[in-house]
């Protein structure tokens, strides 16, 4: 994450009272360098809109499949591939 929870939870606070329970989201987590992969299509469809002028890659459809995984720093999976 770029942000740490600390620090969301800080910026939350300057704006709004934060009462004991309060739920805070941080949304998709991704990776800093978007080589290694994006966490959804939509970050993907900005970056191409962003590098390219135009998203390239088209949102999911029927039959798409999706594989998602968690690699730690050597390179192991974290808790295995979820294939859907």
């Amino acid at each position: 994450m770029t942000f740490d929870i600390p620090s969301l939870i800080a910026h939350a606070a300057r704006t709004q009272a934060l009462a004991a329970g309060t739920i805070l989201g941080s949304g998709t987590v991704s990776n800093r360098d978007n080589s290694a992969g994006s966490s959804c299509l939509a970050e993907v469809r900005t970056i191409e809109t962003l590098e390219r002028g135009a998203p390239e890659t088209p949102f999911m459809g029927f039959g798409d499949r999706v594989r998602i995984e968690m690699l730690d720093k050597a390179g192991a999976s974290i808790f295995g591939a979820i294939e859907q």
